[in-house]
């Protein structure tokens, strides 16, 4: 029998270049994973306490404070404790529960928090899924626009029945992600160019192009503005606690899609494949496996949790496709995945956490008067030492795990 054709890719004689250069990439994935659980908590840790430090620094009442410090030191500390501590309390009731608030809606702000949560969850999958094979999705942005924009189509032109208009919208949305992912896999398993390098321009891409179809085919024709129209009420996801509270059926489609992750992962052949492709891509091909399918499989899935996180937002909170549809949710998506050191489940509470940080970040700003920009840099100093684990070991004495530990 004759042996299998190779596969298709780079023939230049940089190929030997390109793979150490892809290998370092995985390697760095690698590094990073490898930390357990702990790095990531104490991650966390490090970051509130440096955001805590300049809440204080910037506090008025400190720095008044400060200037008869040795004269009395103790006003100046509680100054420091009064600022981190009002500061932090405020962003724990926002997101949790806060019993001097006014209205139900305030008071119950762990339901804002489900509800900024619910996009990042599916983007932070559709990261998680990409980095587990060896892959640096920085495309989750242009993939959410994508998905927002085949959903809004659907959404907004069709008018079908209840149950199954609002199963074309996450049908569309699915396929719209998946496409612009399925690129980004099909470029690299075809001609090895770097997923990095193409899914950024792929988001410089999706929000031009949206931006165009907003100014001319997709525009409202009562707006100036370039903003399509509503949703049709049979494609919006269905609010779980009624008309007081954001939260929507879509937290249900992420937790469904945590699982299904989780399974395709830890409990499928193709998951292995996946794992054993992100481990080391040579070996999966010595082994048989097709590491170019892999890439674009791969990312055709993971492009379609994240055209799912852009359903949930057009479907869910904002009703109509704007050019600002995905906010910030494709890059917090790396942090979330990150954080939850690309493991499924760990990606849900990380996403539960950033959720908690947006929700929160608006109490602490108005009850605290506190810049909610401090939230943005708490969320950077987590990005920061998440992705660097020998930095937090070293801080705490841990010693580092081997990688068969931290894989197993």
């Amino acid at each position: 029998m004759s042996p299998p054709p190779p596969e298709a890719g780079p023939t230049k004689h940089g190929e030997g270049a390109k793979h150490e250069h892809d290998g370092q990439a995985t390697q760095v994935i690698r590094e990073i994973m490898s930390g357990n659980a702990i790095i990531s908590v104490l991650a966390v840790v490090v970051a509130l306490v440096i955001g805590g430090i300049l809440i204080a620094v910037t506090d008025a009442r400190v720095i008044a404070s400060s200037s008869y410090f040795f004269a009395d030191p103790g006003a100046t500390f509680s100054a420091v404790w009064a600022s981190i501590s009002e500061a932090y309390g405020a962003l724990w009731r926002g997101a949790t529960y806060d019993p001097t608030a006014r209205t139900w809606q305030g008071q119950l702000g762990i339901f804002e928090t489900l509800t900024f949560a619910t996009p990042l969850i599916l983007a932070g999958l559709a990261v998680t899924l990409a980095f587990r094979t060896g892959l640096f999705n920085i495309g989750a942005q242009g993939q959410i626009i994508m998905g927002a924009t085949f959903a809004g189509v659907v959404g907004f032109q069709m008018h079908l029945p209840p149950v199954v208009h609002l199963l074309a919208v996450i049908l569309a949305g699915a396929l719209g992600g998946a496409i612009w992912g399925g690129i980004a896999g099909f470029l690299k398993a075809r001609t090895g160019a770097h997923e990095v390098i193409v899914t950024i321009m792929l988001n410089y891409i999706a929000v031009s192009l949206v931006l165009y179809l907003l100014k001319n085919q997709l525009k409202a024709p009562d707006s100036t503005n370039p903003i399509s129209p509503q949703m049709d009420a049979n494609a919006m996801f269905p609010l779980l606690l009624g008309p007081n509270f954001r939260v929507h059926a879509g937290l249900i489609l992420a937790v469904l899609a945590v699982i299904a992750v989780d399974w395709l992962l830890n409990r499928s052949t193709l998951g292995f494949e996946y794992r054993a492709i992100g481990a080391n891509p040579k070996a999966a091909r010595t082994a048989g496996m097709l590491v170019s399918r892999g890439y674009i499989t791969v990312m055709l899935i993971s492009g379609a949790l994240a055209g799912l996180a852009g359903v949930s937002q057009i479907a869910g909170t904002e009703k109509s496709l704007d050019s600002e549809i995905a906010g910030s949710i494709g890059f917090d998506a790396i942090t979330v995945a990150l954080l939850g050191r690309s493991k499924p489940w760990g990606t849900f509470f990380a996403a539960l956490l950033f959720g908690a940080f947006k929700a929160g970040g608006t109490s602490m700003a108005v009850n605290a008067d506190v810049s909610i920009d401090i939230v943005a840099v708490v969320q950077s100093l987590i990005v920061l030492f998440i992705a660097a684990p020998p930095l937090i070991r070293s801080i705490f004495r841990i010693k580092a795990v081997s990688h068969e530990g931290a894989n197993a």
